[in-house]
């Protein structure tokens, strides 16, 4: 292998990229746009998508797919039959390839580093078995396929972990290798001026400045718990006055919002569907009290540095994974894994406001870290991996 790969691609391959949005699509965005404004060559390899309209400066390789049945809006990719894609791929140099997820986009990975002679790195980010029990209804199953995954992460010349944490759920799927921790960023800075930027945000989505905003931004699916959020806010609807926001998509919508009317939310609840526009979803994060996130699902949730970048503290629960970088009543709010202290939470949080305005500032020093500073170090260790 040559030493100096640095005029050779970085290749990140991942099953998900805009427009479908989820917190691995943004990590592998965020990558490559880091890499290209550091003229760093970089491609990102992904599934084709039915409403995709190039925008990037930098080329997006995209094979074949198909819906992917009961988890819209995903695609399933088929590059084994996409001819002119695989001609296009192997006359590309590679220095290093790095895979954000172990299907066929990191199968492809996995090909083209034993082809080219190349590192491929190899981010594990989620807890795929909650996905595979949803998916095919058995634990027995699931189980073996999580052993199939742990195959293609034993293969990588290196696995990454967005946070210490991950290290528990990845060691329970049985990988026995080294890991190392690669946080993730966001895309959105903290604001100097919060209060006035808040102000501003709410004149911008028409709420009143006295009403209490929650917000819940993810895939509308039942593993991110967002029906317990619901039934918190249905204990909550005779006592306080508040508007309380979900932004995404998933199989669950459609079932989310049934429950929602069936508990005599629908005056309070505002389903927004997927927000594309940066600018708009910070607005939603900065118009917000609290980012409720009662996910025990997620590893390490791009959404919670957002929200916290715009001044705005999470509300998550005791133990979660996503909870490691959360002191309660600090720079957020920990509840136990029950509606009634979840919706206790929210009272609480919201009670003392000095409180709420100091847990606030500290989650946007703490919580939020640039995808400048991670890039970063990213780069080093791509190039000290090459």
């Amino acid at each position: 292998m040559e030493r100096n790969n640095s005029h050779k691609m970085i290749g990140i391959f991942n099953d998900s990229y805009p427009p479908i949005i989820d917190g691995v699509a943004m990590t592998a965005q965020n990558y490559a746009e880091g890499l290209y404004r550091r003229q760093i060559p970089v491609c990102v390899v992904t599934p084709k998508a039915p409403d995709y309209q190039i925008v990037e400066p930098y080329p997006v390789f995209r094979y074949s797919s198909l819906p992917l049945i009961r988890r819209k809006p995903y695609r399933i990719g088929l590059p084994d039959i996409d001819l002119a894609f695989q001609d296009t791929l192997e006359r590309i140099p590679f220095g290093l390839v790095h895979a954000h997820c172990p299907f066929t986009s990191g199968h492809l990975a996995l090909r083209i580093a034993r082809e080219q002679k190349i590192p491929l790195v190899a981010t594990f980010h989620s807890k795929y078995r909650d996905d595979f029990e949803q998916a095919v209804g058995s634990r027995k199953v699931a189980d073996l396929m999580v052993r199939e995954i742990m195959h293609f992460y034993e293969k990588a010349d290196e696995v990454w972990i967005p946070q210490a944490s991950v290290e528990e759920t990845i060691r329970e799927y049985g990988f026995r290798g080294e890991v190392i921790v690669m946080e993730n960023g966001s895309d959105m800075k903290p604001v100097t001026d919060a209060a006035e930027f808040k102000i501003r945000a709410r004149q911008s989505l028409h709420i009143p400045s006295d009403e209490i905003v929650l917000l819940f931004v993810g895939q509308h699916i039942r593993e991110k718990n967002p029906f317990m959020i619901l039934d918190a806010l249905a204990t909550l609807k005779d006592r306080m006055k508040f508007r309380m926001f979900f932004i995404g998509t998933g199989y669950a919508a459609d079932e989310l919002k049934m429950y929602a009317d069936m508990l005599g939310l629908t005056p309070f609840v505002h389903f927004c569907g997927v927000i594309y526009d940066r600018q708009k979803l910070q607005q939603y994060y900065a118009a917000a009290h609290l980012f409720l996130f009662p996910s025990i699902y997620d590893n390490a949730p791009l959404v919670v540095r957002e929200a916290a970048a715009m001044h705005t503290p999470p509300v998550l629960l005791k133990g979660s994974t996503a909870s490691e970088i959360i002191t309660h009543n600090e720079n957020g709010f920990l509840s136990e894994n029950s509606v009634q202290d979840f919706a206790d939470t929210i009272i609480s949080a919201l009670a003392d406001q000095n409180l709420l305005n100091a847990v606030a500032e500290k989650a946007s020093r703490t919580v939020s870290v640039s995808w400048d500073t991670i890039v970063d170090k990213v780069y080093e260790r791509y190039c000290a991996i090459m």
